[in-house]
């Protein structure tokens, strides 16, 4: 097996990311979406991400993108500047094997290195043990659960919520204040 490449991800990436988040959708319950959105969409909101300055990276084993990675803004308003959400997708056959804690660690570290103080997970269905297990092994701490907020496949689901300092945290204040 050829070795794994972390790299940012690219608009040529985005069918093999379609692909990967569609079949989450349709078959997993770490996204609450019921329809998977197409390549214009995964398009626009690649770029919303992009133009935001936020962080987006894919892992490629020989040249096919097997999973992704990505902050946002966790809130528009202003004072939330500071803290992001983080989403990671793999593709199934890839799950167990160290991919997604990959990711996430080049994700934090990215993220640091861009100055925000703190990352939230949103984690969909609390029954999502390979999820919560990367985020804590990635230093995340648990900070509750919204029990019952999601209703896909015939049942109600939770979000596990889920945060990590990222540099100095709280500790200090930003170089933009």
């Amino acid at each position: 097996m050829s070795a794994l490449e972390i790299r940012p991800a690219t608009e040529a990436d985005l069918a093999f990311i379609t692909e990967i988040y569609a079949h989450a959708v349709r078959y997993g319950t770490a996204t609450f979406e019921l329809i998977p959105p197409d390549l214009s969409e995964m398009t626009r909101r690649f770029r919303v991400l992009a133009d935001g300055g936020f962080p987006y990276f894919v892992a490629a084993r020989d040249g096919r993108v097997v999973g992704y990675a990505y902050a946002g803004a966790y809130r528009p308003r202003p004072a939330y500047r500071f803290t992001v959400e983080n989403s990671v997708y793999l593709e199934p056959a890839i799950h167990r094997r160290g991919i997604g804690l990959q990711l996430m660690q080049r994700l934090i570290g990215e993220c640091e290195t861009r100055g925000y103080r703190q990352m939230i997970a949103v984690i969909g269905d609390s029954a999502n043990a390979g999820s919560i297990g990367v985020h804590t092994r990635c230093g995340f701490q648990m900070i509750g659960t919204h029990p019952h907020v999601g209703f896909k496949f015939g049942r109600w689901l939770d979000t596990v919520m889920m945060q990590r300092a990222l540099g100095e945290g709280a500790k200090t204040l930003p170089a933009e204040s």
